[in-house]
């Protein structure tokens, strides 16, 4: 496997960490259940025994398979979830951060016979770089600082018996290739595993009863650790559609530690080919699913190294990766609930499973669809277990403005599997999002990526390409200069903005008297909550033709009756604390 970067690629919310995080990142599971009373008694002996190439962790002295789960719900909701994980046959959860708000998870955990790999975050952790860049060459304050807070939180908790391992930071050699390259990557890379070991040093001294690992998201960050942290007891990695590759790359790399996968399950974004509209095609539920069963196959198949592992996500998260991710969204669970549940041998036999969308597609021309017309979904969906299933439409403008929130959109059920709704407004690629529920806690899910465009008024545009003024234009920063000229240039990539201030104006002179009938403002993100169109024969005296007070940006069409050789818009109120920003000003004759 090769260094990749993720930044391409967004990572779902709920793994998202600034520093120390418990509460609100991950979960995961169960396997070797100890009553509650023993569990509760005093902390575990946990370590890594054996020799090269047959190793296994043992607890209390019994061999320990990790089956386990990372961990989503807050750490006031651990009661509610930890006997559902029991039920699943998880035994492990993992977490990205350990401070006082922990405890409640770690009692919780133990006495439902599940363990806790305890995770401390450092910068820039996650790959892309969450909680931004840190000099590991220089900055000792920083790297002190760690060194101090991690072994206090050691000392708190090395007793507790939820506690499985440490876990040392994530992703962050490969996160620090957003921060620096050539040859002074590789020293940030040296000294960020140097202080790894440093660190588990440290643990160690205080905490000789449970073993201390450092999780990457590829396996090249193993190299780093092997020549700078020989005294961690284990590897650790993060890897999705590759996990199967993860035995090879450890054979060839000459390694002399065992190891787990802490985040695996289906292809993450960064790993699927793009759709007709430049989107990453997310798998359908069958193929995360078997995302999941395909993962477990390969950790287990390597056996005496792959000590096991916390899949990803026990997350309860409703949003963009929630629903790539999470095997059960708003507590809906999914097919990829049930793959995980039946690999680490929980009860499946009576279970009610969930509805599955075999297909969706979105009618018309390759997912194109006018702004704020009819968009109609075709689904075909079935339950396993014969129940009547009801559906939810929602989208979400990840791709426009990188917001990870969905929204539920009405529809009209049309008959057939088919599912009216209005398209956004906002032109761009969306995508839209259809839930099937069983009304017994399960949930399917499919989406795809519609591209949602201007509609296309009837007529000429007499303002394309006309002289254009405005009573003010940014100069510079970003895309701009945004000149009032880019509002009637017919280019939908170039566009006005104006000063961070009330009112503003952008106006065209049509060179004679025009009699118009449709007006078309395509607003960029900073647009106009209240506005006016008005006229003028001289460009000094204006008459009002239409007025707007409740605007919420993207797409503004609509029939006016107007005269006049200018025509303004006059911005009396904006949407949000920026200026003005128009793509396009459409006047239709």
């Amino acid at each position: 496997m090769t260094p990749r970067s993720r930044t391409r690629r967004p990572r779902p919310r709920s793994r998202r960490a600034t520093a120390p995080l418990t509460a609100g990142v991950l979960a995961a599971g169960a396997l070797i259940a100890l009553p509650a009373a023993q569990a509760h008694a005093a902390g575990s002996v946990v370590k890594v025994t054996g020799s090269q190439g047959n190793w296994q962790l043992t607890v209390d002295g019994q061999p320990y398979q990790m089956k386990g789960l990372t961990w989503g719900p807050s750490v006031a909701d651990a009661e509610k979830y930890m006997p559902d994980l029991q039920s699943m046959g998880v035994n492990t959860i993992r977490t990205w951060g350990t401070d006082a708000t922990s405890k409640p998870l770690f009692d919780s955990a133990a006495a439902h016979g599940i363990k806790v790999v305890a995770g401390f975050w450092l910068q820039p952790g996650g790959g892309p770089g969450s909680g931004g860049c840190v000099n590991y060459v220089t900055d000792t304050a920083y790297k002190n600082q760690m060194l101090d807070e991690f072994p206090k939180w050691v000392q708190t908790y090395k007793d507790n018996p939820g506690v499985l391992m440490w876990d040392v930071g994530n992703e962050s050699v490969l996160g620090l290739q957003n921060c620096f390259s050539g040859d002074e990557l590789e020293r940030q890379r040296d000294a960020y595993t140097t202080l790894v070991n440093d660190i588990t040093k440290k643990i160690h001294a205080i905490d000789p009863n449970h073993p201390v690992t450092s999780t990457d998201a590829w396996v090249g960050a193993w190299p780093y650790y092997k020549k700078n942290a020989p005294d961690l007891d284990l590897y650790a990695v993060n890897s999705y559609n590759a996990v199967c590759d993860v035995k090879s790359a450890w054979e060839q790399g000459g390694y002399t530690k065992p190891y787990i996968v802490t985040e695996t399950g289906p292809a993450g974004e960064w790993e699927v080919p793009d759709d007709a509209n430049g989107v990453p095609l997310e798998p359908s539920d069958r193929a995360k699913a078997d995302g999941y069963t395909r993962a477990w196959g390969c950790i287990t198949g390597h056996k005496g190294v792959a000590l096991g592992a916390t899949m990803f996500h026990y997350g309860t998260e409703y949003d963009f990766g929630g629903i790539w991710f999470n095997l059960l969204p708003a507590g809906q669970k999914r097919l990829s609930y049930y793959a995980v549940k039946k690999a680490y041998g929980g009860d499946t036999s009576h279970d009610n499973t969930p509805p599955v969308i075999s297909e969706l597609s979105v009618e018309g021309d390759a997912g194109q669809v006018q702004a704020g017309r009819d968009l109609v979904l075709d689904v075909k969906a079935g339950d396993p277990d014969g129940d009547a299933i009801s559906y939810e439409v929602l989208d979400n403008s990840m791709y426009i403005d990188q917001s990870k929130n969905l929204a539920s959109l009405p529809f009209t059920d049309l008959g057939g599997g088919r599912l009216k709704v209005t398209a956004p407004d906002r032109p761009g690629v969306w995508k839209v999002y259809v839930k099937a529920t069983d009304g017994r806690g399960n949930v399917g899910v499919e989406t795809r990526s519609v591209r949602v465009v201007p509609p296309v008024p009837s007529g000429t545009n007499v303002a394309r390409g006309k002289p254009a003024t405005a009573s003010s234009f940014q100069p510079s920063y970003g895309d701009c200069p945004c000149t009032a000229a880019n509002a009637v240039d017919g280019n939908p990539a170039t566009r006005w903005a104006s000063d961070w201030s009330d009112p503003q104006w952008l106006q065209v002179d049509l060179g004679t008297r025009t009699t118009f009938r449709h007006v078309q403002l395509f607003w960029e993100a900073s647009y106009a909550k209240a506005y006016t169109v008005q006229t003028s024969d001289d460009g000094q005296n204006w008459q009002t033709v239409h007025s707007v007070t409740d605007g919420n940006g993207g797409i503004d069409d609509f029939d006016v009756s107007g005269t006049g050789r200018y025509v303004r818009v006059n911005g009396t109120a904006r949407g949000t604390g920026y200026g003005y920003s128009l793509y396009e000003f459409g006047v239709y004759s």
